[in-house]
């Protein structure tokens, strides 16, 4: 005989059955909520890629100017200290060479402390490698200048300062400066595609680059092809690319190439750099006359005053 279900029972059954149901929706209703979590939080780098996607979301002028206080400038103010502990040293000015070295590692570590706080565009990847290429490189200037401390002990101080580009952390400090300060200047480039469509957002330096090409390039492109110059050199100056760029110019509207027969741009740079021919300030000081009208961010080392 067949056992018909109880009223108790049925209820038991029709409530087990409700509590299933709205498991299962309460599961598609999860997986729907984080899809669209995800698709939100990866969303801005989507439309980095997509056609016309970086010209909202990518490289604008904020993140360049933002870059430029939390992690360029930090990373040049230790630059700059060590050209001058170096000057120092060399000129008699500083005989304590191993005192000197220990406020640089502390400086490296300060600065470091510093950029690795500093929040940087998701969107912008040039810049983000550019800040990781900065801690990089003062990590190893930290450590180069703890062991040239301690070597320093019994010797000249010019001795110590003619032994600093022989030692591995500090060679490999300045590659990975000059790597940041030319991924910060193709940052450049791609804000300035957004901009102004003749401006290219990017550029490879070729192998050989004349002069009659080098005159055809905008402002931005040239100061790209200076941070690739330095960087190719292993080159850490106290000067700017873009004042490079200024000092190429002035050099090749002089004629002195034609009179001495260079044609190339890495000849002109090879002997500008050569001869110290080019200071800190040069940009500055041929900038009205020579690059008023050129499409430039607004970043501080494009608009501050001649020294």
């Amino acid at each position: 005989m067949e056992k018909r279900l109880s009223r108790t029972e049925m209820l038991f059954s029709l409530a087990f059955i409700f509590v299933l149901i709205l498991a299962i929706a309460a599961f598609f209703y999860g997986v729907k909520v984080g899809s669209e979590k995800t698709e939100a939080k990866y969303l801005p780098m989507k439309l980095l890629h997509a056609e016309g996607g970086s010209k909202v979301t990518a490289y604008q002028q904020q993140d360049l100017v933002s870059y430029y206080h939390t992690v360029f400038l930090p990373l040049r103010e230790f630059q700059a200290e060590w050209f001058t502990a170096m000057d120092k040293l060399q000129t008699g000015r500083s005989t304590d060479a191993a005192a000197s070295f220990k406020e640089l590692s502390k400086l490296a570590t300060k600065q470091y402390e510093t950029i690795s706080k500093s929040s940087v565009s998701a969107v912008s990847p040039l810049l983000e490698q550019s800040q990781t290429n900065a801690m990089k490189s003062l990590k190893l200037f930290e450590q180069a200048a703890t062991r040239i401390a301690s070597a320093a002990k019994d010797k000249a101080p010019v001795a110590v300062v003619n032994d600093v580009p022989k030692d591995a952390y500090y060679t490999q400090a300045v590659t990975y400066a000059l790597q940041s300060q030319q991924q910060y200047y193709a940052s450049m480039l791609k804000w300035g595609a957004t901009t102004d469509s003749k401006i290219p957002g990017e550029y490879e330096t070729p192998s050989v680059l004349d002069i009659s090409e080098w005159n055809k390039l905008p402002f931005l492109v040239k100061n790209k092809v200076m941070a690739d110059q330095l960087h190719s050199r292993g080159t850490m100056e106290s000067f700017y690319p873009h004042d490079l760029s200024s000092r190429v110019d002035e050099f090749i509207a002089s004629g002195q190439p034609a009179k001495m027969r260079i044609k190339t741009v890495s000849a002109v740079v090879d002997l500008l750099l050569s001869t110290k021919a080019v200071r800190d300030g040069d940009f500055s000081e041929g900038k009205l006359s020579r690059y008023d009208k050129e499409l430039l961010p607004q970043l501080p080392f494009f608009y501050s005053e001649a020294k």
